[in-house]
């Protein structure tokens, strides 16, 4: 087993703008401006569909079925004692040419109990270039309030009720399942989630959506609601959820905030000659001219924009060159 490179997989026709500059990143073909979002090792469909949105290897095998193959080889003993063939991960590139509606994702437990999925949908950000997010709410808020204002698409009372924040690149944001959170446009995103494509839409006017039949997961807005998180948030709690680099230097290492630690592990590495980065199942985002070495004498030419996936059989990683490396990974089987 070897690493292997990706090539974009951006599902078309979304209901928001984007996509350019995930192209420019890449040094890929433009796709147009409704493919803001690049599933990277995915082993998840989008909502609704049978096969949009998985990734599909050079020789044609769906990285999905590769795995259900040899769960082993590519996530690791420990990774399938704990939680066998399933990858626990998704990782996307985010471009969002414009504000992202306002939106959560339902935790494991209502996922589980509600709609008979496996998991909820966490997430988290590595900023790659700066912009606005809005995260969490400032106060608390009564579900009737909340419903009243759904129903009427208040986006300015909406936007109102949360944090409205400036990150930077290199800033690692992690948004907790049920919280309330959009994207500003103009900041580029790596994104490393729970396996799911699970969105409770509280805010559709002026995008492509039918917010009324698609917003609700299908249960409904007096029901999914409560998988809102409606508690309000200090601006010390919200900025707890943050990792910010400091001018100049950028995070090293595992980047996420500890709560992020059950769902995904997320580590940026700045190579300048030769540095171990670690061992186990991988999928990965390269900048600038790197070489990825495998203890078994393997090797992978990595490119700025590159994306790869690593099965944990191949040992421990050393990257060499100049560049910027990260490493998105399931749960410690320990940690989950």
């Amino acid at each position: 087993m070897r690493p292997l490179l990706l090539g974009p997989n951006q599902p078309p026709a979304r209901f928001y703008r984007g996509g350019p500059r995930i192209a420019e990143f890449r040094g890929s073909p433009d796709t147009g401006d409704r493919t803001p979002e690049d599933w990277i090792g995915s082993t998840t469909t989008l909502a609704g569909e049978s096969r949009l949105g998985l990734t599909v290897l050079d020789d044609g095998t769906l990285l999905r079925d590769a795995i259900a193959a040899d769960p082993e080889g590519w996530l690791g003993a420990d990774h399938f004692d704990r939680f066998g063939s399933d990858a626990m991960l998704l990782v996307k590139l985010l471009d969002p040419g414009q504000r992202l509606p306002v939106h959560a994702h339902p935790d494991r437990e209502f996922a589980s109990d509600l709609l008979d999925h496996d998991h909820g949908k966490a997430e988290a950000w590595f900023v790659l270039e700066p912009g606005e997010v809005y995260l969490g709410l400032k106060r608390d808020v009564s579900r009737g309030e909340l419903l009243d204002i759904v129903a009427r698409q208040d986006t300015e009372a909406l936007l109102g009720l949360l944090h409205r924040m400036t990150v930077a690149a290199g800033d690692a944001v992690y948004v907790p399942p049920g919280v309330l959170h959009a994207t500003g446009e103009g900041v580029f995103l790596a994104e490393v989630q729970e396996p799911e494509d699970l969105s409770i839409l509280l805010e559709w006017r002026g995008f492509e959506l039918d917010g009324e039949r698609d917003g609700h997961l299908g249960l409904g807005f007096d029901v999914v609601i409560d998988a809102v998180d409606r508690v309000g948030r200090s601006d010390s709690e919200v900025e707890a959820w943050i990792s910010r680099c400091r001018e100049g230097e950028m995070l090293e290492g595992e980047v996420l905030p500890a709560a992020a630690a059950p769902f995904f592990r997320l580590a940026h590495h700045d190579i300048r000659g030769s540095t171990g980065v670690g061992t186990g199942f991988a999928v990965g985002i390269a900048m600038g001219e790197l070489v990825l070495e495998t203890a078994h004498g393997g090797s992978l030419e990595l490119r700025g924009g590159t994306t790869f996936v690593v099965p944990a059989a191949v040992g421990a990683l050393r990257a060499v060159g100049e560049g910027r490396l990260l490493l998105c990974r399931p749960p410690h089987p320990d940690a989950a």
